[in-house]
Formats: structure tokens, sequence, C-alpha cells
């Protein structure tokens, strides 16, 4: 192991300075221009022999250190049967879902996932690359449990239905990690990926729109220019529940369930007449937290 991934990780890097086993100034390089030799008087062989055991030191002491910071950061993603890679993007979506994007900084995830700081940039390279990988992986999460819950209707226009309610029901069961996903302020990368994902909600929407249309369930329309109202209607009504700093809506507890439940109604109401869907006066009844 490069004693340089040990750098940072609540001690001195072996690169230079005094950390440095075997010679003054750290490191393996030639000595000080004008010092004097610490192999002074050494044979080939003997100096050959003493910078080999320095380097197993070194290696030694780093091996060591990893191991000390395994063991004593707490809530560490468990190692059994994953990869590196796999317990630093489980860690960065850990971090996230606790912290925000904001608060996921390299040293908290790579303490999560077990690892020295250096190791997160063998695996990625840079902080911005982790956390695209990170959002395809819960975005694509998002979408499977919308097409999931999608196929459990026979109605195309009852398929857009329990999309986006299985959509709003998600986001505000986890509320931190929908706000990183949906609003939070992020590095471009990430957002192109946040974009590139709405399209792909967009699209799961307007399928069964297109049905809809031609089965004669629903008005004519555009499928792609509703679902894409539907994607950004859903998105707005969720920013302000979502958001941190929110603390009530119209005199309500942002985080009670009949709060979010009635949420959940107005957004079931509002995807019917958008698409002119057969309305039910009583099931799309404005329903008001008690």
């Amino acid at each position: 192991m490069s004693t340089r991934g040990v750098g940072g990780v609540g001690r001195g890097g072996r690169t230079g300075g005094a950390g440095g086993v075997g010679r003054p100034g750290g490191g393996y390089g030639p000595g000080a221009p004008g010092g004097p030799s610490p192999y002074e008087g050494l044979s080939a062989a003997e100096e050959a022999a003493t910078i080999a055991r320095s380097r197993e030191v070194d290696r030694v002491d780093a091996v060591n250190a990893v191991g000390r910071l395994v063991q004593t950061v707490p809530s560490t993603v468990p190692a059994t049967g994953m990869s590196t890679r796999e317990r630093l993007l489980e860690a960065g979506r850990s971090v996230v879902e606790e912290h925000g994007y904001g608060g996921a900084s390299v040293a908290a995830i790579a303490a999560r996932a077990g690892v020295a700081n250096g190791t997160l940039y063998r695996h990625f390279s840079s902080k911005e690359e982790l956390f695209v990988e990170v959002f395809r992986l819960v975005c694509g999460g998002e979408l499977h449990a919308m097409q999931q819950a999608a196929q459990g209707q026979e109605d195309p226009a009852e398929q857009v239905l329990a999309a986006l309610t299985v959509f709003a029901q998600r986001a505000l069961q986890n509320r931190t990690l929908a706000w990183a996903l949906l609003a939070e302020p992020v590095d471009p990368q990430v957002d192109a990926v946040r974009l590139e994902y709405r399209r792909t909600y967009r699209e799961l929407l307007a399928g069964p729109l297109r049905e809809a249309v031609h089965q004669g369930r629903i008005p004519a329309q555009d499928p792609e220019l509703t679902a894409a109202a539907l994607v950004g209607a859903a998105g707005e009504a969720l920013v302000g529940p979502l958001s941190p700093a929110a603390s009530a809506l119209d005199g309500h507890p942002m985080d009670g369930p009949e709060r979010a439940d009635a949420l959940v109604h107005g957004l079931g109401a509002l995807c019917r007449r958008t698409v002119g869907a057969t309305a039910s006066v009583a099931l799309d009844a404005p329903r008001q937290p008690r």
C-alpha cells in the first residue's frame, strides 16, 4: 500500500516533512543538498538493505493505520460481499441520506466505508464522479419502484397515477435524500444526471398516457407534454415539504403522516384532472390534515 494514501487519516502523510522513516526529511529521494548522507560508510548492498527495511516499516505502518480506522470508525458499511468501490457508493448514498449533498464530504464517506481518504480517489477521479454514480443508483431505484407500481394497474391512466403516487410517497418517507435528488444545489455533473432522470420519468409516464389516448380512456393530447407537466408538478409540489428550511405549511406540521397523506392524495387528484381521466367527486375531494 502506498503511504501517500494514509495521509490525512488522523496523522501526517509520509511523502514529506518529518514523517519519513529511515532518513531526515521523509521519503526515499536524495538527501538535502550539501547535507551529510545518512548512508555514509555503508556499502552499496548495506545501503540497499537499509532502504528496503525503511520501506517495509512504512508499509506495515500504513496497513496498521487503515486497520485502526476500520476498527474505530462507527457506523461503517459492512464489508462482507462488497468490493471497495461498492462500499464507497453505499457509503455515499448513506451519508447523503443523513446529511444531504452539502454535508457529504470525502472524509465522511471514506470513514463510513471504513477506508482512508485517498482510497476514494483510487476508484473515482473526483467527489463529483462518485456522486454521479450515487445519484444514478438512487434514481435508478426510484425508477424501478415507479415501474413496479405502474405494472400493478391494468388501466393505463391508473398506471400513471400509481407511478406518481409511489414517487411522492417514497420522497416523503426519505426527505433528506429526496431533497438532494430533486432540488438541493449540486455540482453541474450531478445536476446533469438529475435532468437525465427527469427525462426518464417523463418517458415512463408518456407510454401509458399514449396507450390511454389510444384506448379512448382519456381525451386526445400530447402524451410527452402531459408527462412533462406531471413530472414538473410533482417535483414542485414536493420541493416545499422536502426543504430543510420548511417546518410547517398552512399551519400543519411537515413531518405529520396526515400532511403527507393529504399531499399524495392531492397529487393523485391533480393527475386525474390533468390527463382528463374519469374523476370521482368522493375520491378527488381535497383531504385536509386533522
